[in-house]
């Protein structure tokens, strides 16, 4: 099975945790600072703090930036249930604005979503595609919000050359296996502004600063949120390979663009030439045709070795959201999650694996040409 994403762990990644794992320190020591300096120097950003999930990240910068009960963030329902999720878990409530047919958010869409209790905006740059995060920065300056950018799919993505974690008041990036690199669990936060710093170091560990001797004081409300040594030495020296990594995914996705261009029952999303995406993801389009057979191309592709995925069920179809907001629809998120799939594009894989993926992918697509939906 060639998965649609996944995790390459070196002979030297090995080394460095076995290091640590020799060492007297297994949590709380240096390794976790010289990972985040290093993280903040690759995205151009004034300071990096990890933690043990990107979720616990989420959680962590709505608490810092005054989020709480009553208070609304604006938000994508394309992304996986965390993004939204912690907005609740302050007290917060999600507002859900449509996505373009790239999968981000329609920054045309946000200004009408701002009330008196909306506090950020909190987009995700899907697949690894930057979103239009100037716009969505102006749109937030003009209404006092903070930006919140979700990047767990997009370390190492850039916009004309400044990486994605240079933009926003906090952006967020995950280190979970699939992604472009790995902690096995972890995430970060990376941010200039002084303040949320200090409040994030807190946070993530139990709201405690130590003072003299045995002496500390518990000063805030926080949480055991910290990486562990021996992940932030995975980290450390996955990061040190994240541009090869991007580079082989890249290549991936650029012989798919060749391969499926144009053709007559799906699409694919293009980057612009000024972006570059970290190639988390490559999402297929199907056209409306062939929507009401997906399940069925799902299936065969899986039976044929490829582990595609859809990415995602929108978020307000949960049970857990449709019993606390109700019912809603969206239409282009509901016209992207019935088109979407997700193909294998990850650096284990070679271009004879991407050439058997295209070449399974049109054979299966194909077959399904005659059967067509009602409309």
């Amino acid at each position: 099975m060639i998965p649609y994403s996944t995790q390459l762990i070196e002979e030297d990644d090995i080394a460095a945790v076995v290091e640590i794992l020799k060492s007297s320190h297994l949590t709380q020591g240096a390794k976790v600072e010289e990972f985040e300096n290093e993280l903040a120097h690759y995205v151009s950003g004034k300071h990096c703090i990890v933690f043990n999930s990107a979720t616990s990240a989420l959680h962590a910068a709505y608490d810092v930036c005054g989020i709480g009960e009553g208070d609304e963030i604006i938000t994508t329902p394309i992304s996986f249930v965390a993004t939204s999720n912690m907005a609740i878990a302050v007290g917060a409530k999600p507002i859900f604005c449509d996505i373009k047919m790239d999968g981000n958010i329609d920054e045309s869409l946000i200004e009408a979503l701002i009330t008196p209790r909306t506090k950020a905006i909190v987009p995700v740059d899907f697949a690894g595609k930057p979103v239009e995060i100037r716009t969505i920065n102006a749109i937030a300056k003009k209404h006092g919000l903070a930006v919140i950018e979700d990047a767990s799919h997009a370390l190492g993505s850039d916009i004309e050359g400044g990486k994605i974690g240079s933009f926003a008041d906090m952006t967020i990036f995950s280190f979970h296996a699939i992604k472009p690199i790995t902690t096995g669990e972890g995430g970060a936060i990376v941010t200039d502004n002084d303040e949320y710093a200090r409040k994030l170091r807190l946070f993530r560990s139990h709201g405690m600063i130590k003072k003299q001797l045995w002496n500390s004081d518990m000063v805030s409300l926080g949480y055991n949120f910290r990486l562990t040594e021996f992940a932030a030495a995975l980290g450390l020296s996955q990061l040190h390979k994240l541009d090869r990594f991007i580079n082989i995914r890249e290549t991936i996705a650029r012989y798919y663009d060749e391969r499926f261009e144009g053709h007559k029952l799906f699409s694919t999303i293009t980057i612009p030439k000024s972006e570059q995406s970290a190639r988390h993801l490559y999402p297929l389009l199907l056209n409306p045709e062939l929507h009401c057979v997906k399940e069925e191309i799902f299936n065969e592709l899986q039976e044929k070795n490829l582990g595609v995925q859809v990415h995602y069920k929108p978020i307000y179809q949960n049970s857990f959201y449709k019993e606390r907001y109700g019912e809603m629809r969206l239409s282009t998120t509901e016209l992207f999650y019935r088109a979407e799939l997700s193909i294998p594009c990850h650096q284990k894989m070679s271009l004879d694996d991407a050439h058997t993926v295209a070449d399974t992918v049109l054979e299966v697509i194909d077959k399904y040409a005659y059967r067509g939906c009602s409309f």
